[in-house]
């Protein structure tokens, strides 16, 4: 059996918090606002997992009012959704990820994003892939005030 899952996830950035895009920081002066740390990269993978592998979204699972996830490391909680996916007999096949933002640029971050990825999800690094995208100055996230992510997985249930 073979399932796909899509997942989605957009932050405002904002001064005074760390850029993060699957548990690597990158130099820039804004991050991402959220309960968590706010990972937008790792939580729309998150999604895609879930959704692939009927398991439910992560709002469900980690409440954005719960305070148990107040400045959480999105990483963890990546590990935590792919041990529940693994349980439930499902593997990785393939991530595939774009990311919106007008700056900073991803492509000098990509490979070590993607092996990152891949440590989490158990996975070697060619099953992981992610593009960098710009809004081209449209909407919130092409005048810099946000980042969005997309992602698809698909899983297989041997």
């Amino acid at each position: 059996m073979t399932r796909a899952g899509i997942g989605y996830d957009l932050h405002r950035l904002i001064k005074g918090r760390r850029f993060l895009l699957g548990g690597v920081e990158i130099p820039f002066s804004k991050g991402e606002d959220g309960h968590s740390d706010g990972d937008v990269l790792a939580h729309a993978v998150c999604d895609a997992l879930l959704g692939a592998s009927g398991l439910g979204d992560i709002g469900e699972l980690f409440p954005p009012d719960d305070p148990a996830w107040k400045d959480a490391d999105s990483m963890t909680i990546l590990r935590n959704v792919f041990v529940r996916v693994k349980q439930a007999g499902w593997q990785l096949v393939n991530l595939d990820c774009v990311i919106v933002c007008e700056k900073p640029k991803v492509l000098p971050y990509r490979d070590v994003i993607r092996n990152s990825l891949a440590e989490v999800l158990e996975a070697s690094p060619d099953k992981v892939f992610l593009k960098g995208k710009t809004a081209e100055g449209l909407g919130s996230v092409g005048k810099g005030k946000a980042v969005e992510v997309m992602s698809v997985c698909l899983l297989e249930r041997p």
